[in-house]
């Protein structure tokens, strides 16, 4: 158990992106439905070459669950290939923005 204050306590971020049949399989969708029960702030967005990218912000631990289930996928998905999400420690002004609250949104 994190000690108060500790890097559990800590706002995270991680942002990647997606490759493989991730557009037109509700891969947003469920990714932004996961990343709100956890209760994440951030976003997710199609991209023109085919690739979806996401960022997520909270708590270390469920930060890691939304890159876990970014890395599988919804059923009708498949995920070829996922890069980026390393998490990274938000700074105070960071962790405290308007944007660092808000709800997980689709792009």
């Amino acid at each position: 158990m994190s000690a108060p204050g500790g890097d559990e306590a800590a706002r995270v971020r991680a942002h990647g992106y997606v490759e493989g049949r991730v557009q037109g399989v509700w891969f947003r969708e469920s990714t932004r439905r996961r990343a709100s029960e956890l209760g994440l702030s951030g976003w997710v967005r199609n991209l023109s070459d085919g690739r979806v990218e996401a960022t997520f912000e909270g708590a270390r631990s469920d930060v890691e669950q939304a890159v876990a289930f970014v890395r599988e996928g919804p059923p009708h998905a498949r995920v070829d290939a996922v890069n980026g999400f390393e998490i990274e420690r938000l700074g105070r002004d960071e962790a405290d923005s308007d944007e660092a609250n808000a709800a997980f949104l689709i792009r």
